[in-house]
């Protein structure tokens, strides 16, 4: 697979995550992912997904950086929200913040099969 179709893939994955796509997120993310060291597979990893919505209604993954070396990705996302209550333990309770999220995945057969993520929570609780 080559950088670009690799990038082509991930923007894909993007968009699905975006349009709340979730029968479509089979085709981007494996049976078995695994998320931060954890086995969730595919419902399990849906599963956190459709929370983060529930959670954060206006929630948007918009692409800043992204770096492709086969079979990796490593993007910086950009986010400007409104959670409706607690947010990674802190109190935001419906105010806007601004965070970014450093993640790497790593594919096999053209899914997702590991996701490392850091959200910067530095960031939100510099704005609270």
């Amino acid at each position: 697979m080559t950088k670009t179709d690799l990038s082509d893939i991930y923007r894909d994955y993007i968009a699905c995550l975006n349009k709340q796509d979730w029968p479509k997120l089979g085709q981007f993310v494996d049976d078995e992912v695994i998320h931060n060291g954890r086995r969730l597979g595919l419902s399990g990893y849906r599963k956190m997904l459709e929370r983060d919505f529930a959670e954060i209604p206006d929630l948007y993954f918009n692409v800043q950086m992204l770096i492709s070396d086969p079979p990796y990705i490593a993007s910086r996302l950009g986010f400007d929200c409104t959670p409706k209550e607690s947010f990674l333990g802190l109190p935001v309770n419906g105010r806007r913040v601004s965070f970014a999220e450093n993640v790497i995945y790593e594919f096999g057969d053209k899914k997702i099969v590991e996701v490392w993520s850091v959200i910067d929570k530095a960031a939100i609780e510099a704005q609270l």
